[in-house]
């Protein structure tokens, strides 16, 4: 892969930088190591073989003659028909002997041999090399294996002889040049067939890529509806589509969350910027009294004070969703806590008839917590309570802890909520009674604020409730290492 030079910034692709490509080399090469190898080895096999068949044949003959020599020394037939006869019958294969005296002057040998077998260079080969084979020319250029060795005579021995064997191979060098042309004409072939089928080999094992490719070619921010169909995959492409798959559903789903954020940023917003002018333009049609210019400014300050109330809470939940976000944990007696959240809005449950007590275990529950994302959370509940709690109901906010994870309660006896309600209540702008929220002020990101500063410690929140009877929300916050301040 190269780069564009005009741009500095498209890679331009090459065809030996694609995956086909290094697939069908990397299964070209494997094959042809593995071809070669193999080839190689059978071929080592059989100049093993081939060498150890040869041998085994002269020491044989060696062995035979050294018993004729020692137990049957004047068996002169015997001899000769073992030295002179026997070698005449073969057709393939022929081998030469020669007897010498311990003077090394020749007493028998095979007809022939003298027109084969340049003797004194047998000699001089086999003199160094005693008892061991070694390979040698004839005359004609066949190759030879000859040994030689020195044999007792008689039993007692009275003196040695000399015994040399001289075996013809040229037919074992003729096979083993066939299997070099052989495997020179394998070799060739798997030049040729390999890169083929490797390349349709790796054709068929990309085709599901380039399928995932182009499924991902067409998704846009218009078109997130298109998935891939792992049927008929690998295990392993079929995972990675099932992912791919998840990671457009959780795309989506964002997409369309935003979607609907954005549309209920512009409502929200709209809503108090329409008053403020509405407000300014009725003022500004006639002259109006002081006290009618009070009225108007105390009402666009009202307007402006929710407005300021949820761009506040947006920028909140924007910087509580940053990876750059850090807690300040101080040590924080969570029924101490509660107690300062209860007074804050006591005199507002008085206002409205509702009772707002705590229910704290008695031994001090300590964590290392951020106190003022914590007391926001629980003040954000507890505001939802008494909201929606009528006359003469009560809201009890209790704690308690165990090894793992402190658990913070908000209850009331309130209307409740209805059971398709409750999987979208931690969502921004979401309004179980859209006209009650808007006349009370509220801005349907209180609970979603409460969602986010559970994420931040590590915990989670979770909620029920039953229509009529009242709603339950409890905080699971896992319990720090170290309590301490952690920037």
């Amino acid at each position: 892969m190269s780069w564009n030079a005009t741009s500095g910034l498209t890679p331009v692709r090459t065809w030996w930088g694609t995956l086909a490509f290094r697939l069908t080399a990397g299964y070209t090469i494997s094959g042809l190591l593995t071809v070669f190898f193999a080839t190689a080895s059978l071929y080592l096999v059989l100049i093993t073989n081939l060498d150890r068949s040869t041998n085994l044949f002269l020491a044989d003959k060696v062995n035979v003659l050294q018993t004729m020599l020692r137990e049957r020394p004047n068996d002169v037939d015997a001899l000769r028909e073992e030295i002179e006869l026997e070698s005449a019958a073969r057709r393939y294969e022929r081998f030469y002997i020669r007897l010498l005296d311990d003077r090394g002057n020749p007493l028998m040998a095979t007809p022939g041999m003298a027109d084969q077998l340049d003797l004194q260079q047998l000699v001089a080969k086999t003199q160094d090399r005693p008892n061991r084979a070694t390979a040698m020319t004839g005359k004609n250029g066949r190759a030879l294996r000859v040994i030689s060795t020195a044999v007792p005579v008689g039993s007692p021995p009275t003196h040695k002889d000399i015994i040399q064997i001289a075996v013809d191979v040229s037919q074992e060098q003729e096979l083993l040049a066939r299997y070099q042309r052989w495997f020179g004409a394998i070799m060739l072939g798997t030049f040729v067939i390999f890169p083929l089928a490797g390349y349709q080999i790796a054709r068929r094992g990309i085709r599901p890529v380039e399928e995932m490719a182009t499924t991902a070619r067409h998704i846009s921010s218009t078109n997130l509806r298109e998935r891939i169909l792992p049927a008929g995959y690998p295990v392993e492409l079929a995972s990675l589509a099932d992912t791919f798959n998840k990671m457009l559903d959780r795309l989506e789903e964002s997409f369309e969350r935003v979607s609907r954020f954005s549309g209920d940023i512009a409502h929200d917003l709209r809503t108090p910027v329409n008053n403020i002018r509405g407000e300014a333009e009725v003022a500004l049609v006639r002259a109006r009294t002081v006290d009618e210019y009070r009225d108007v400014l105390e009402s666009c300050l009202e307007e402006a004070v929710r407005l300021s109330d949820l761009i506040g809470k947006l920028l909140f939940l924007a910087r509580a969703e940053s990876p750059l976000t850090h807690l300040q944990r101080v040590p924080v007696d969570v029924g101490e806590l509660l107690g300062s959240v209860r007074e804050y809005y006591e005199a507002s449950a008085v206002e409205s008839g509702i009772s707002l007590t705590t229910a704290v275990a008695i031994e001090p529950v300590i964590a290392a917590l951020d106190r003022p994302l914590i007391q926001r959370a629980v003040g954000n509940l507890v505001a939802n309570a008494v909201a929606h709690t009528p006359p003469g109901g009560t809201v009890v906010l209790g704690a308690n802890a165990d090894v793992a994870a402190i658990r913070i309660e908000v209850s009331d006896t309130g209307v409740g909520i209805p059971a398709e309600a409750l999987p979208r209540v931690f969502d921004r702008f979401y309004r179980v009674d859209t006209s009650r929220s808007q006349t009370s002020g509220g801005t349907g990101l209180g609970l979603a604020i409460v969602q986010s500063i559970m994420g931040l410690h590590g915990g989670r929140a979770e909620i029920t409730s039953q229509p009529g009877e009242g709603t339950r929300v409890t905080l699971h916050i896992p319990i720090a290492g170290t309590p301490g301040e952690i920037n």
